[in-house]
């Protein structure tokens, strides 16, 4: 489970030096969000839009570049994050960054066409407030994009990995408790979003390319993104450190079935969902 204080500490902090491997991990899947993103709010002139949990700023990025006459805002409760994502956006007037909680912010954008997330939102204590706060500054029929991922067995950059740091597969949490897969369960999704005050949810399935490591060592390259990042991350930090070389080493056995010449690639699968705003008030 991660809470907000270490998006907004030590878990953002590295995220923040690590933007650019996570950007590339992302790659194969943001082409698929940012059409879906863009085609929310095809036929309106000048759209507002939030882009939630916006990291280092990659999504809001390609929509204020693809949508010149929109008016963007990206949120995220790390500092480290959006300062990365403020610099990278310097040349882009229609693009601004806001650090905080995006419940406690998104009101001062309303009201917004289109709410878009890159996996940056299954890490709310209370989801369904937040999502009510974000319909809240919807316009009428405001739209909701965002991605997260699928199950975790699905995803064997996590499980696969997990499971050779710790010695096996892994017991799935009973119950919602923010994290990666917090959002993978669609009969979990659906019923929270419209007790938010969403309606017309759908969910697509997308499989896509992880690409976990690369350059002239590969397997050292993701190892160490995977010693900083995800639950293998965490899983090291929280080990006796007698037993952490041990760790490492089945860890780069995993990667090494996973090499394909300069590169570590893993299959990954994500879940790419959308809303509209109901009328009246959420639930």
């Amino acid at each position: 489970m991660m809470d907000a204080s270490e998006w907004s500490g030590p878990v953002g902090d590295v995220w923040a030096t690590e933007w650019q491997r996570t950007d590339r991990s992302f790659a194969g899947l943001a082409p698929r969000l940012n059409a879906a993103a863009i085609a929310a709010v095809a036929g309106i002139d000048a759209p507002a839009i939030v882009d939630i949990g916006c990291g280092a700023g990659a999504t809001s990025l390609a929509l204020a570049a693809a949508l010149p006459a929109a008016r963007i805002c990206g949120i995220d409760i790390s500092p480290g994050l959006t300062a990365i994502a403020a610099t990278r956006a310097a040349d882009l007037p229609n693009l601004r960054f806001a650090t905080g909680p995006v419940e406690a912010l998104v009101g001062d954008q309303a009201p917004v066409d289109l709410f878009v997330s890159r996996h940056g939102v299954m890490f709310f204590a209370d989801p369904i407030a937040a999502f009510a706060a974000i319909r809240g500054a919807a316009a009428p029929a405001g739209r909701l994009v965002f991605s997260c991922f699928r199950d975790a067995a699905l995803n064997p950059w996590a499980s696969e990995l997990l499971a050779a740091v710790l010695g096996g597969p892994q017991p799935v949490p009973a119950g919602y408790a923010p994290g990666p897969f917090a959002f993978a369960d669609p009969d979990f999704v659906t019923p929270l979003l419209e007790a938010a005050g969403w309606c017309d949810v759908r969910a697509i399935s997308v499989d896509y390319n992880y690409c976990a490591g690369e350059g002239a060592d590969p397997i050292a390259d993701a190892l160490d993104l995977f010693s900083r990042i995800g639950p293998t991350a965490r899983a090291i930090k929280a080990a006796d450190p007698a037993e952490r070389g041990a760790m490492l080493d089945r860890m780069a056995d995993v990667l090494h079935r996973h090499r394909s010449g300069d590169t570590v690639d893993f299959p990954a699968a994500a879940w790419l969902w959308s809303a509209q705003a109901a009328a009246g008030e959420a639930q």
